[in-house]
Order: structure tokens, then C-alpha cells, then sequence
């Protein structure tokens, strides 16, 4: 009635098997991808220069599709054995030294504003002050 494995336990196998399928389909695409570069190269080089450039432009693309199909699958099988993907710290380093600088730019631009402002301020009671001296009558 009750199997040994939890749902959980099976769910874990099942992408397991997908997931090495995948990479190993994966492996096969680069392959094959590989070997199709090398076959439309020979034949270009026979074809001339115009030929060899198409043929070298689509071996780098599939050879980049086929790498960026190698890391979801590495990325995927990483996850599922539980470990996390690194954080990217030179990012966050320089968003933070960002920060600072423009931290930086504010409040010195604000302090000069206040200067400004009670410069303005003194020279204003300065024009508008009243000098009264007493007068003492002997």
C-alpha cells in the first residue's frame, strides 16, 4: 500500500534521470555541433574566404548555444544536489562603492547649499540692521 520512498524522495529521482538525460543530450548537441563546424569548415575553406566566414560565424554561435546549454544543465544539477549559486560579489562591491560616491556627492552638495543659504541669510540682517546708541543726557 505504502512505498518506501516518499513523494518527495521519487520526485528527487525523477528529475535526477531527467536531469542527467538532459546532460547527456547536452554533451551529444556539443558534439554533434562540433562535428558539424568541422565538416562546414572543410567545406568552406574548399569554397573560399566568403564561405569559411559563415561557416566560422555559425560554429561559434552553436558552440555558444552549446555552452550556455552546459551551464543551465550544470546550474540544474547543482541545484537539485543542493548547493546554491555563489553570489556575485564583485557586483555587489560595485554597486556599493556606487553608493558611496554618490553619498558622497549629495551631502557635499548639500553642505555648500546650507553655506550658501546662511551667507545669504547673515548678509540680509547685516543690510537690514538698525545701529541705535543710546543718548545720556547730562
Amino acid at each position: 500500500m505504502f512505498s518506501s520512498k516518499s513523494k518527495a524522495e521519487r520526485t528527487a529521482a525523477q528529475a535526477w534521470e531527467y536531469l542527467s538525460a538532459a546532460m547527456a543530450a547536452a554533451g551529444d548537441t556539443a558534439k554533434d555541433t562540433g562535428d558539424k563546424a568541422a565538416k562546414l569548415a572543410g567545406k568552406a575553406s574548399d569554397q573560399g574566404h566568403k564561405l569559411a566566414g559563415k561557416s566560422h560565424k555559425l560554429a561559434g554561435q552553436a558552440s555558444g548555444k552549446a555552452d550556455i546549454a552546459w551551464n543551465r544543465a550544470n546550474a540544474a544539477a547543482a541545484a537539485l544536489a543542493g548547493r546554491r549559486a555563489s553570489r556575485p560579489w564583485g557586483l555587489i562591491i560595485g554597486v556599493g562603492l556606487l553608493g558611496v560616491a554618490v553619498g558622497y556627492a549629495v551631502a557635499t552638495s548639500t553642505r555648500a547649499a546650507l553655506e550658501r543659504q546662511a551667507e545669504q541669510e547673515e548678509l540680509e540682517l547685516a543690510e537690514t540692521a538698525v545701529v541705535v546708541t543710546p543718548t545720556y543726557d547730562n
